[in-house]
């Protein structure tokens, strides 16, 4: 099977450069497939769960990545958000107090913009927590 060069951009790293057959990142309608060739276009993403195969018959890396979007040119895609990292790494304590913090700013009076930053961060706290619970072996596809 045909692969397209795939770099992922965190606001702190670069989390992969390289070749890769498949990429399904978490788009703001649903899950997305990119396969090599895909059409020129860009895919506004939300926090999730996204999942690379670098070659047929490989097995899924997965990571779980902030909000951002997807540039997807001449074979080339480009993903960037604001944090990406595999679930392994993630600390299930820091990600509890981060859950902890966001709902209790959420029961705080806050303007529209206080209360969409504080959703965000409790969306975030809630894919990591829950990713972090998992193998990257059992993780549901």
């Amino acid at each position: 099977m045909e692969t397209f060069h795939l770099k992922i951009l965190a606001a702190d790293n670069r989390f992969y450069d390289g070749l890769c057959q498949s990429l399904i990142v978490p788009a703001l309608d649903g899950e997305k497939e990119i396969l090599a060739h895909h059409e020129n276009m860009v895919i506004a993403t939300k926090e999730g769960k996204l999942r690379f195969r670098e070659e047929a018959g490989a097995d899924w890396r997965y990571a779980v990545v902030g909000i951002g979007f997807v540039h997807i040119a001449d074979n080339h895609v480009t993903m960037l958000v604001d944090t990406a990292e595999r679930p392994e790494d993630i600390d299930r304590v820091r990600a509890l107090r981060a859950l902890e913090r966001a709902q209790e700013q959420l029961r705080q009076k806050q303007s529209i913009q206080e209360y969409h930053v504080s959703q965000a961060s409790m969306a975030r706290a809630l894919v990591r927590l829950k990713e972090s619970g998992s193998s990257s072996g059992d993780m549901p596809v």
